[in-house]
């Protein structure tokens, strides 16, 4: 239960109360600032403390959206504010400064008003919520009660919490095809009392009950298959906009949305890759390959937004150029279609599905994704390179996370630190290098599953370490963890497909798989504010440069059979220490909550 109090002279016959009540709040009342100290320090310390003025009159939604949303630690509209439990110190400090006695009334004339500006000094996230057509005013006369009773009847609060309840910005298959009927499904569940987290597990379900259609291998299984995918997309929207519609954001939420986004598509790459052997056609290395580059787009994407998260300018002509040809309409749907975003992949896999084949499905994504991450790509190397910025300790931090590195290219780095300059183009080539050298190896080498490779993987570890020995804050930086993330996954995959025995690339992609979980996982502690995982769950793992190590070494040293028992084994071993763990954090996290408000890759 959170505490409302009214503090102002009453209104006889006004319906704050009951809105209030509907909200979830027990309301109490208080004569003046020296009253409304005693009841908020009677209220828990736990609990959230709305302060209103009676005289407030405005939209439910208006109210709703100062009081109730969960991310902020303090909100107000004019007439209303809250604070939650991390906020509650300096409410209770800025109602203690509330003067009493002659020649303060404009201070307590509007006491709401007074305490949010003593507020804003206070609380760094006090959030000023934007009303748009909604309503939120103090009347202090009957006629201006009058007034603002008729604005408020003049909008649709209902009908602005439904447009609201759709993403700011999304994809155009998502805009046009979906979200003009999820987001009444979303209304729909909120009116039964369901949860987001509820519609994200349905969606989970789908996405898996489509992947097992499409193991089937038969075509009325890919039709099937097909339109439960178009499905759990819908419910994969409806779960977002359920949470916007009812508030209801959490960090176990975002985690879930993001999390099971990924595990859908995933897994339905996997049950496509079934369906085609059973009909005679081994698709695992397209599957893998499909996996491993949409891993990487993400890479990219997440390493080149946390890189510049907190930049402290932004001059890039290339930026200009963007935000000039955001201002022509056609354009910004045609540049959000041509990265294939999960609304239009997604589409495209369904459609796909139901009238081709897997092999079919698979090119598509290949091509489509590969396309889409050159121009994505590119444009930000162009970004990068000439934009004029500082990037902060912060940034540094959070793509040195991203890279993954272990105990190996931690002592590498540790001693050549000092080496090289901050800012260079150093990291990032001595990342590609890392990369590249392991890659043509393994690519090009007629037997790449020997003990040469393991000595290449060595040299790949040296350079890896000498790539993050210096703090990552060169404007290029940020590709050195796609980088790596290429060399890794995609040494895996044609290890598994050079040992060509059965159960190599499935073993690999289940590997990879569970590697990549905990990639996504540092991803989202650190866009929820708690840091990248421990480090012993990092130097646990191996790092990126010691799975490869241990890889090459299982390669060398067994049978094509046994490396894939191997490689089995290291799948289930690695899948269950992140998970164990991730689960365990994100039960227990008192990270702020947070949700998506742009459509990802």
């Amino acid at each position: 239960m959170s505490t409302a109090i009214l503090t102002g002279p009453p209104v006889a016959g006004s319906p704050l109360e009951a809105d209030l009540r509907t909200l979830g709040f027990d309301v109490r009342t208080a004569d003046d600032a020296a009253s409304a100290a005693e009841l908020l320090a009677a209220v828990p310390a736990q609990e959230r403390v709305a302060v209103v003025d009676p005289r407030f009159v405005g939209h439910l939604h208006a109210l709703r959206l100062a009081l109730t949303d969960p991310r902020f630690p303090a909100a107000a509209v004019p007439g209303a504010l809250t604070a939650q439990p991390e906020a509650r110190p300096a409410l209770t400090r800025a109602v203690g400064r509330i003067p009493v006695g002659a020649g303060t009334a404009h201070l307590t004339d509007v006491l709401t008003d007074t305490l949010t500006e003593s507020l804003d000094h206070e609380v760094p996230g006090l959030h000023r919520v934007e009303l748009g057509s909604l309503v939120a005013t103090v009347a202090l006369t009957p006629a201006q009660r009058e007034d603002a009773r008729e604005a408020v009847d003049a909008v649709d609060d209902e009908a602005v919490r439904l447009r609201t309840a759709v993403k700011s910005r999304d994809g155009f298959f998502t805009t046009y095809c979906i979200s003009p009927y999820s987001r009444y499904l979303a209304r729909w569940c909120a009116r039964r009392g369901l949860t987001p987290n509820q519609v994200t597990t349905a969606s989970l379900l789908t996405a898996l009950i489509a992947a097992g259609c499409a193991a089937t291998g038969t075509r009325g299984g890919f039709v099937a298959a097909g339109f439960l995918l178009l499905f759990s997309f819908v419910l994969d929207c409806a779960d977002g906009q359920l949470a916007r519609y009812s508030l209801q954001y959490s960090t176990m939420g975002a985690w879930l949305d993001a999390t099971f986004d990924r595990a859908k598509e995933y897994a339905y790459y996997a049950g496509l890759a079934l369906g085609a052997v059973r009909g005679g056609d081994d698709v695992w290395a397209l599957a893998l390959g499909a996996m491993v580059l949409q891993i990487c787009r993400h890479v990219v994407d997440f390493s080149f937004n946390e890189a510049n998260h907190d930049a402290t300018a932004n001059t890039s002509p290339t930026a200009a150029l963007s935000d000039k040809l955001d201002s022509v309409g056609w354009t910004v749907w045609l540049r959000r279609m041509i990265v294939l975003p999960i609304g239009e992949r997604w589409a495209m896999i369904a459609v796909l599905t139901a009238l081709t084949t897997p092999r079919i499905v698979f090119y598509a994504l290949l091509i489509g994704c590969a396309l889409a991450a050159c121009y994505t790509t590119a444009g930000r190397v162009l970004r990068s390179l000439t934009r004029r910025a500082r990037r902060t300790d912060r940034a540094a931090q959070a793509l040195a996370d991203l890279a993954d590195s272990g105990p190996l290219a931690e002592l590498i780095a540790g001693r050549g630190h000092g080496r090289g300059r901050t800012g260079s183009f150093l990291a990032p080539v001595m990342a590609f290098l890392s990369a590249a050298v392991l890659l043509v190896w393994v690519i090009f080498q007629r037997d790449p599953m020997s003990w040469l490779t393991v000595g290449i993987a060595v040299c790949s570890a040296l350079l890896a370490g000498a790539a993050v020995a210096r703090p990552l804050k060169g404007a290029l930086d940020w590709l050195v963890p796609p980088f790596f993330r290429i060399g890794e996954y995609v040494t895996i995959l044609v290890l598994a497909a050079r040992a060509d025995v059965p159960g190599a690339l499935p073993a690999a992609f289940g590997l990879v798989a569970a590697v990549a979980y905990h990639h996504y996982d540092t991803v989202y502690r650190i866009r929820g504010g708690t840091g990248a995982p421990p480090r012993w769950l990092v130097r646990a793992t191996g790092g990126h440069e010691g799975r490869i190590l241990v890889i090459t070494v299982l390669a060398a040293a067994l049978s094509p059979s046994g490396f894939t028992i191997a490689l089995t084994a290291l799948a289930v071993v690695l899948a269950l220490l992140v998970l164990i763990e991730s689960i365990r954090f994100w039960v227990s996290s008192q990270a702020p909550a947070v949700h998506d408000e742009g459509e990802p890759a």
